[in-house]
């Protein structure tokens, strides 16, 4: 397995780059979202890759960020999403996107992607939902940002988690606050059920 490849950036072609490392050329897939974020030619890159091996040849797929590379190998998973459409997903959408979209279930958001219907999409959430837990997945923001916002009182730890997996994918956090104090929480409901409430919230 080829973990990453430090090198220097050689050609961008449609859809995949070069870098030149060793004295070898690696031909790597990467999703377009990457080309406004690439070196420029002749500088130094690194890309955490995955090895496609088939009869017919290899292929590398690389990302710059290992986040990204972790959300690919969950989407090959999948049934039906190979390595090329799992690609194509993260072209367009971002993984902290994706991971939200699944985990309050938001089929719709996922169809915009190209090349995936309701079908597809119902799929993505039914296989990733469990892969996409919240614990695993969001980090904390900043230590004293909660007691800072006045916001984290009272809260039973499922509706603290929905509130910090809100922060962690950029809203502001006193709305992220804001928006799980409306969830009328009951003490079964889970983290992922009160995110999926809290999203109705915002903009009220």
């Amino acid at each position: 397995m080829i973990a990453f490849i430090r090198g220097i950036l050689a050609q961008t072609r449609p859809g995949l780059v070069v870098i030149e490392a060793g004295g070898i050329g690696y031909e790597v897939n990467v999703p377009s979202s990457v080309f406004g974020r690439l070196p420029g030619i002749g500088e130094a890159l690194l890309l955490h890759t995955y090895l496609q091996v088939r009869e017919d040849g290899m292929s590398l797929f690389g990302f710059l960020k290992r986040e990204d590379l972790d959300v690919f190998k969950l989407l090959i998973t999948v049934n039906g999403i190979g390595p090329k459409a799992a690609l194509s997903i993260l072209s367009y959408t971002t993984p902290d996107q994706l991971r939200f979209a699944v985990l309050s279930g938001d089929t719709k958001t996922i169809e915009k992607i190209p090349g995936v219907g309701k079908k597809t999409a119902g799929k993505l959430i039914l296989e990733l939902k469990d892969k996409f837990g919240i614990e695993e997945n969001f980090e904390p923001g900043p230590a004293g940002a909660q007691e800072e916002a006045g916001t984290s009182q009272d809260l039973n730890p499922a509706a603290k988690e929905a509130a910090e997996a809100l922060a962690a994918l950029g809203y502001p956090v006193s709305e992220a606050y804001r928006a799980v104090r409306m969830v009328d929480v009951t003490p079964e409901m889970t983290a992922e059920e009160i995110l999926r409430f809290s999203l109705k919230n915002f903009g009220k």
